[in-house]
């Protein structure tokens, strides 16, 4: 009589480790990027809510802010900035000519986790920008939201 034995082959077993391996080489570097996206989106929104706290002060007092702890400057007890900006990680870096704060405004934000800087003006929001502020993931150029 026979005896039959069920399971799986050594070929099979192979083939199934083989197949969990290249799953796990395409999706682990993916994982990661998608932190560091995660974090340059933080800084997006922290640059977003600080063109809006500058658009606020265009209607109030007719020219721009800087960023600083002064009483008529940008900082967390302003009006329109978003609580991305308080984390310890975002950095700021004001590029803006006090002179030429009556029309312009130039600032550099960044997340030190991130992988680029983002740039905001009164015209446009976008990294890559010459000019701008060089990425450090210390924080070097630039400080921590006041």
């Amino acid at each position: 009589m026979y005896s039959q034995t069920q399971g799986f082959t050594l070929i099979e077993l192979m083939i199934v480790v083989a197949i969990i391996g290249i799953l796990a080489a395409v999706l682990i570097p993916n994982l990661l990027g998608a932190r560091k996206r995660a974090y340059d989106t933080a800084a997006v929104a922290c640059a977003r809510s600080l063109a809006t706290a500058q658009g606020i002060a265009l209607q109030d007092d007719s020219k721009y802010k800087q960023i600083g702890n002064g009483a008529n400057q940008i900082n967390r007890t302003t009006d329109g900035v978003n609580q991305s900006c308080w984390q310890p990680d975002v950095y700021v870096a004001d590029r803006s000519v006090t002179s030429g704060l009556v029309t312009t405004y130039t600032i550099d934000v960044w997340h030190a986790k991130g992988s680029r800087v983002i740039t905001i003006t009164p015209a446009a929001l976008g990294s890559g920008v010459v000019g701008a502020t060089a990425f450090s993931n210390t924080g070097a150029g630039g400080v921590a939201f006041p």
